[in-house]
């Protein structure tokens, strides 16, 4: 066989290969602008079935709301500012933390939520009263329960230190122990409940033992779930990272500065 047939011959399959992955490629390429619409749809549909589950508890509390009254808004953590260039009704917050060009480690000392990572930017929902002041804040809070990872919306009185709700739209927990995070007795402990003390100081938190209400910091806590220390610890931690430096922190206190 000549060296042209050789040479040929050896080609030949690399040829094939690189058409094949062409073409895979291109397929690719299109699925997934063919899928677009579709995903964008699908997140769409998701953020208002987790949004029906505040309204509800908004409602229990009489503040009832629509969705139409919810106003969407993109928040860079780090610095607690307002993000206009992202669309907030395509932004995937679990898949944010997941990627490490959009998600940052947390510092394992503040980690209270074990969580690894963070988004860089997350998306709150605000209720304005008649005079445009902010009413309400509505906060998206998660970190790692018993079993699973538990997500909630955390609902803040327009002074950013009050807590008017935490409603859980998402965990895995232990059907009738861990999964009373969902309880409406155990839900209605967090209403009114304040989250800082008189100079700021983050005081809220889930007490180790239920019915132990009688320590220095006890008007900032709720009784834990009897049989579910290891959930409970898992909502105290969550409320701790997320109301604190490395969560949505920032972003409460740039509120407070601009409504003094």
């Amino acid at each position: 066989m000549s060296e042209s047939a050789n040479r040929d011959s050896r080609l030949r399959p690399l040829g094939v290969t690189l058409s094949v992955a062409f073409v895979c490629a291109l397929l690719v390429s299109v699925v997934a602008v063919t899928l677009r619409p579709t995903q964008k749809a699908n997140i769409e549909a998701e953020r208002i079935a987790q949004l029906e589950l505040v309204l509800e508890a908004l409602s229990a509390i009489g503040r009832a709301q629509s969705i139409e009254n919810l106003e969407a808004r993109i928040v860079k953590l780090e610095s607690g500012v307002f993000d206009d260039s992202i669309d907030p009704a395509r932004f995937d917050a679990e898949r944010a933390a997941s990627k490490p060009t959009s998600s940052a480690a947390i510092p394992g000392e503040l980690d209270l939520a074990g969580l690894k990572r963070r988004a860089m930017h997350a998306q709150v929902y605000l209720v304005r009263a008649a005079d445009k002041r902010i009413d309400l804040i509505i906060l998206p809070v998660s970190g790692r329960g018993y079993q699973s990872t538990l997500r909630a919306w955390l609902v803040l009185d327009g002074d950013t230190r009050t807590v008017r709700a935490l409603k859980f739209y998402q965990h895995g927990e232990t059907p009738g122990v861990g999964a009373r995070i969902e309880d409406p007795d155990w839900e209605a402990q967090w209403r009114d409940l304040p989250a800082y003390d008189d100079d700021g100081v983050l005081r809220i938190g889930v007490r180790v033992q239920a019915g132990g209400g009688t320590g220095l910091h006890a008007s900032y806590q709720v009784d834990s779930i009897s049989g579910a220390t290891r959930t409970s610890q898992g909502v105290h931690g969550m409320l701790r990272f997320w109301l604190g430096e490395f969560g949505f922190g920032p972003f409460l206190q740039r509120l407070r500065e601009e409504q003094l």
